[in-house]
């Protein structure tokens, strides 16, 4: 019997295909590539507004304090969203875009969790300089930083993570 999360995930892969002709005729971009942005950026969507609500809603600016230490708003929204968006984008990516790795399923999380955490010091480090030190607005600045993180993450995520024995490499 399937699990939850691969039926979930056959659902997804046939909504994101039904849209795939388009894509793949007129941007020239194979399956996996399409599915992994896809994936992505209704990962990415979804974390924008998820920051959006946080910061604007649920901490209306304030700094986090969690007693033995203080955080900026735009930092404390980033810790709260990152472990949401790392449960989410993982499942996207395991169940939608890179179901042919053979690695098992724990071995991938914690491949995933090495690249987030990679990610996260980027993303922290951008954040801290655009925000504290350029005095950009937040919301974009995490925008702009989720760009230079997705480059990073798709190599990452390819090549290491959601690794293949090879033989399905021709899907880059």
């Amino acid at each position: 019997m399937k699990n939850i999360f691969e039926l979930i995930g056959n659902f997804v892969t046939k909504i994101f295909d039904f849209f795939y002709p388009p894509f793949g005729k007129y941007l020239h971009m194979n399956i996996r590539l399409y599915r992994y942005a896809m994936s992505g950026s209704l990962n990415v969507v979804f974390g924008w507004v998820l920051y959006f609500f946080i910061y604007n809603i649920l901490l209306k600016h304030n700094n986090l304090n969690l007693g033995i230490i203080t955080l900026s708003s735009h930092i404390g929204t980033l810790a709260i969203t990152s472990p949401i968006t790392l449960l989410t984008g993982f499942l996207l990516q395991k169940y939608v875009t890179f179901t042919a790795s053979e690695l098992r399923g724990r071995v991938q999380l914690m491949r995933y969790l090495l690249v987030f955490v990679l990610n996260s010091l980027i993303n922290i480090t951008g954040l801290k300089i655009l925000v504290d030190y350029y005095e950009f607005y937040p919301t974009p600045s995490q925008m702009v930083m989720t760009i230079v993180c997705i480059i990073i993450s798709y190599i990452s995520q390819h090549f290491f993570t959601f690794k293949t024995n090879g033989m399905n490499e021709n899907q880059l």
